[in-house]
């Protein structure tokens, strides 16, 4: 029995040890290479720019009020939609304003008659006169009341006027073609001059587009005009509106202050940019940018690709074997989602957009070269289509 008990122990130490020596020699599997998206490094004819932050202003804004008081009858359009220029859009109750322009208007028929008769009076005086028929005191008193009734006539069609003008305020008309906003008031209302807008209408076939230049720039610039002539016409105006997309339409410098803000050392300026199709709204946090005409090669590499340490700006590069090394760049100015590349990196090189976490310098990778949407960022395989 303690054979069989021997036999067995020894049994189990052997296959413990030859367990143990096959672990010992098994090697584990390499790990593959990160996956890592990369883009090939592109140039693009590139001008000097500056971004600005800026607000938009419609080209035209009212409020209409009304300038006579009475009860609203009627309102003659669609809230938030666009009104032709002259088109009725209130109706105030008129019966009181018809009602003084015809009082207006007996008024001047009586003053008219008193007119006619004071002319003649005077005429009869005058021929009899000569003749010693009336006195020179009778004379000036008929010359006089001639004089008092042609003012009073002048009185009353002024009155008459003043009437109709009253008439015409109980139609409220667009002074100019553009959008509507809410109503304010509803009708049977009591509405005038006290009670504020009705309704706010704004142009918007055009938009003003307000930023701030400091007073360094704005004086090189003012000297550069002074030299030139066509300098305005050597920089264009774009507009990347909160969505990230593009206006369509270039603008123009409309407007500069003609003082230096004290606090802020800073000049007002203002752009306009054609809004067609009325998709820029007034009151929009825009980012405008001023781009010069002169232009040059230059390389661009998306902001996603960008790192920071203490010693400056780098990005990942893919070498020709996929290994991943840390180049610093020297950046200049942005370019929507991308920067302008001034020394570090040139054209037909691969910088990794997307896996940076999954790498480190030194290290081989998979990479897998996409593209990047020059204005919003998105990184997409090629050919494939990026909605902004």
């Amino acid at each position: 029995m303690k054979t069989i008990r021997t036999s067995s122990l020894l049994l189990s130490l052997v296959s413990t040890a030859l367990l143990i020596g096959c672990s010992g020699d098994a090697t584990p599997p390499p790990t593959p290479p990160a996956a890592v998206s990369v883009i090939e490094v592109a140039t693009q004819d590139i001008g000097g720019s500056r971004e600005f932050v800026a607000r938009t202003e419609a080209f035209s804004e009212v409020q209409l009020v009304a300038r006579v008081e009475g009860t609203l009858l009627k309102k003659n359009f669609s809230e938030g939609r666009m009104v032709e220029k002259d088109q009725l859009l209130f109706e105030i109750n008129p019966d009181t304003y018809k009602a003084q322009l015809a009082q207006a208007q007996a008024e001047l028929a009586a003053r008219t008659a008193e007119r006619d008769r004071a002319a003649r009076d005077y005429k009869r005086g005058e021929e009899l006169a000569p003749q010693g028929f009336i006195s020179q005191s009778d004379l000036d008193k008929l010359i006089t009341n001639k004089q008092q009734s042609e003012a009073a006539v002048l009185a009353a069609e002024a009155a008459v006027e003043a009437a109709k003008i009253n008439l015409s305020y109980t139609q409220i008309r667009a002074p100019f073609a553009g959008q509507i906003g809410k109503s304010v008031y509803s009708e049977g209302n009591t509405v005038g001059p006290t009670t504020g807008a009705l309704a706010t209408l704004v142009d918007l076939s055009k938009i003003k587009v307000n930023f701030q230049l400091e007073e360094a720039s704005y004086t090189a610039y003012l000297q550069e005009r002074a030299r030139s002539a066509e300098a305005e016409k050597l920089y264009t105006l774009s507009l990347l509106l909160p969505n990230k997309t593009e206006h369509p339409y270039p603008g123009e410098l409309d407007f500069a202050d003609t003082k230096v803000d004290a606090t802020t050392g800073t000049v007002n300026l203002r752009a306009l940019f054609p809004n067609p199709d009325a998709t820029i709204l007034p009151g929009l946090y825009t980012t405008l940018r001023v781009e010069s005409q002169i232009k040059e090669q230059r390389a661009l590499i998306p902001q996603a690709a960008v790192q920071e340490n203490q010693q400056g700006k780098f990005v990942l590069v893919v070498g020709d074997d996929n290994t991943v090394s840390q180049r610093f760049t020297k950046l200049g100015q942005r370019y929507g989602a991308m920067w302008v590349v001034e020394e570090g990196i040139d054209a037909g090189e691969k910088v990794i957009v997307e896996g940076l976490q999954k790498v480190r310098t030194g290290s081989q990778v998979a990479p897998t070269v996409k593209t990047v949407d020059p204005i919003t960022g998105a990184v997409s395989a090629i050919g494939e289509k990026t909605e902004g």
